[in-house]
């Protein structure tokens, strides 16, 4: 028994080499590593118009998952980890960690290789899973022309394209092979074409991956890199892929769906935004594009990463404050297909516009857990967990879109999990009626945002009065447990927690080995393997 306890503990710890499919129920907090936490716990002033380093680094990343885990999360996102430019330049300092000179050093203002496998550490003791976010496409130079002789490995001009600012984004060849930035900091764009430069980033995403024990791999500027460039890269890093391709039409994004495990989905990003800044957006301009996904990823929308905010874009409260606004469209990547992914800071209603201002320091806030968008996040997330364990098909059923009796309202159905969005506004008192929801006759089904009883009709449908312009997730009581967090004095479902249910059901059919591998993910559970 006690040599099954330490080989428990030795694997828990160890990075669970996710694959795309483990990546699907996951639930990732992304975060800046310079703005999240200090190493001491401290709160020094951040001023974001400055673009200066403020001090948060993988110690204090380590120190803060509570905060993180509480609010249901079980994968966080990371900035990337490599040496940056140092000192200023004409746009500050690279904080932000997206400003490449040597891909074999570690960037030193976040702490040391120790602190950065005890980070990938801690989280696997929690059963959480760590991803970092690199960057291929380009180096970064503080002049034109850049000093060549300042990159690692890749350190002659002969290993760039021939410079040229990207200006034309409809030439593909363009995108490809011309550079980012300017003559102030020049991306200077990386020759993929060169057999030994892609043999070198091979065996560099395959050696970080393994040196950190990393789960899964953000990819920035996938567009920027030739298509069939990516599957050995992907394969190389043997763990789950997620690239940016930032593009508003699904047609295009597609391509990359199959050369990569997922894109981050932008495509539904802007209609999301678009539909839920104002009482005038559009909502079937979201739900169309969806179904286009849908019809043209290689996996249809469910491993893409959903996503509200992120390091790039302006915060969604600096479009609007109307917090019924932003309770409904931060919904969305909790009861859509893919995997959801929220940008730190949202949940503590930071507000910052665009780039640098939305990459605000998170401890001055006070990482304060009683307010109400946290607790609004952490319930998005216990209820798409109960949804994954009462319906083992939920993550492979596609969202479809019913008929909600007004233009202004969405009926989001993901059985068992049917979703009411409005873009009404705080002042509103929306209202959904939904015929064909698809419950059983008189099933009693609860809104998890409000602990709200509503009862199915004779035919399944269901009618559902609102209030303040506020969203509605429902679910059976028969879906929540007794003893979770979620509405437990109406719900009517078993005691067992949904780690616990899947690590016996797990132990049935899988051999001991397996199984060992998998008590990480039910560290934090009440299940104890002695």
């Amino acid at each position: 028994m006690l040599q099954l306890a330490f080989v428990t503990t030795i694997l828990a710890s160890s990075a669970f080499a996710a694959s795309a499919d483990q990546w699907q129920s996951r639930s990732i907090y992304q975060l800046v590593t310079d703005r999240f936490a200090t190493p001491d716990g401290s709160s020094p002033s951040c001023d974001t118009s400055q673009r200066q380093y403020c001090g948060g680094t993988w110690k204090g990343i380590a120190n803060k998952l509570d905060y993180i885990q509480n609010m249901g999360f079980d994968a966080i996102w990371i900035s990337p980890i490599v040496a940056n430019v140092e000192g200023n330049t004409s746009y500050g300092e690279a904080f932000h960690g997206y400003w490449t000179q040597d891909i074999n050093s570690l960037n030193s203002h976040f702490g040391t290789a120790d602190d950065l496998k005890s980070l990938s550490s801690a989280l696997h003791k929690r059963g959480m899973y760590l991803m970092v976010d690199v960057v291929v496409n380009h180096m970064a130079g503080t002049a034109d022309p850049p000093n060549f002789s300042s990159f690692q490995p890749f350190s002659s001009q002969s290993d760039f394209h021939t410079e040229c600012f990207v200006s034309n984004y409809d030439n593909q060849t363009e995108v490809e092979q011309c550079w980012l930035g300017d003559k102030n900091v020049p991306l200077v764009d990386l020759n993929t074409e060169d057999a030994d430069i892609v043999k070198t980033m091979n065996t560099w995403i395959s050696t970080l991956v393994g040196d950190y024990s990393v789960d899964g791999v953000r990819i920035d500027t996938v567009k920027h890199v030739r298509k069939d460039f990516w599957p050995d890269f992907a394969k190389s890093a043997g763990v789950f892929t997620i690239g940016e391709v930032l593009h508003n039409e699904t047609d295009y994004v597609s391509a990359y769906t199959q050369v990569l495990d997922s894109v981050l989905d932008y495509p539904t990003w802007f209609p999301l935004v678009a539909a839920f800044q104002t009482t005038g957006g559009n909502l079937s301009v979201l739900a169309a594009t969806v179904q286009q996904a849908q019809g043209s990823y290689k996996k249809g929308e469910f491993m893409t990463g959903s996503f509200l905010e992120n390091h790039d874009q302006p915060r969604f409260q600096s479009l609007t404050q109307d917090q019924a606004l932003v309770k409904n469209a931060m919904a969305w990547p909790f009861i859509q297909d893919g995997v959801p992914i929220m940008y730190y800071g949202q949940e503590q209603a930071y507000a910052g516009g665009p780039d640098p201002a939305n990459r605000e320091a998170l401890w001055l806030s006070g990482y304060v857990e009683d307010k109400p968008l946290v607790k609004h996040v952490k319930t998005l997330n216990a209820a798409r967990k109960a949804a994954i364990s009462a319906n083992g098909n939920f993550l492979n059923t596609g969202v479809k879109f019913l008929s909600a009796g007004s233009e202004s309202s969405m009926a989001v159905s993901k059985p068992p999990m049917l979703a009411l969005l409005t873009n009404g506004g705080s002042s509103s008192t929306p209202s959904w009626t939904v015929p064909d929801a698809g419950y059983q006759a008189n099933e009693e089904l609860i809104d998890v945002l409000s602990c709200q009883k509503v009862t199915a009709d004779g035919n399944g449908g269901v009618s559902v009065q609102g209030s303040g312009g506020n969203p509605q997730v429902l679910v059976p009581t028969s879906a929540l447990s007794k003893s979770g967090s979620t509405c437990s004095e109406d719900a009517t479902g078993g005691q067992a927690s949904a780690a616990q249910g899947w690590m016996e059901r797990a132990a049935e059919t899988l051999p001991i080995v397996a199984a060992l591998l998998l008590a990480g993910w039910a560290a934090q559970s009440s299940l104890v393997i002695l």
